[in-house]
């Protein structure tokens, strides 16, 4: 069966590099690397210590798809295993098809230094604004 989870994130990748793309048609935008304390844009000699993220939203579309895994219990409200835990059986669990509204994306917390960045300057170059992380064909 093929994974719904790699569709899923194909999707995204998708949609997020068409919403990145209309956001950044017309403007100077530009490539810069995340240093772990700050900015360092390609066009730039200095690091600018802080910046602006772009805080991007989403509504997720799930497909129908079924996951197979073992069941335990009992389990507490968090769904983790409580003392005496017995696993049980393998099992098939079915999801139906869902959407999720408002779904923010925190790709800044993934951020590490080295991490080459789409960034558009602001203010006359004083500050920057950056978009979303770009990778390599390969990664």
């Amino acid at each position: 069966m093929p994974d719904p989870f790699k569709k899923f994130a194909s999707v995204l990748e998708t949609r997020l590099s068409g919403m990145a793309a209309k956001a950044a048609s017309g403007l100077p935008s530009e490539l810069g690397t995340f240093t772990g304390s700050g900015l360092k844009l390609d066009s730039f000699p200095h690091e600018i210590p802080e910046f602006l993220v772009a805080d991007w939203s989403a509504k997720l579309h799930f497909p129908a798809f079924s996951l197979i895994g073992m069941m335990t219990s009992p389990v507490d409200e968090e769904g983790n295993p409580q003392g005496g835990a017995v696993p049980g059986p393998r099992a098939r669990f079915d999801f139906e098809e869902a959407e999720i509204e408002d779904v923010q994306l925190d790709w800044r917390s993934g951020l590490k230094a080295g991490d080459r960045v789409l960034a558009v300057p602001v203010n006359g170059g004083q500050e920057a604004v950056v978009l979303c992380k770009v990778v390599g064909s390969g990664g």
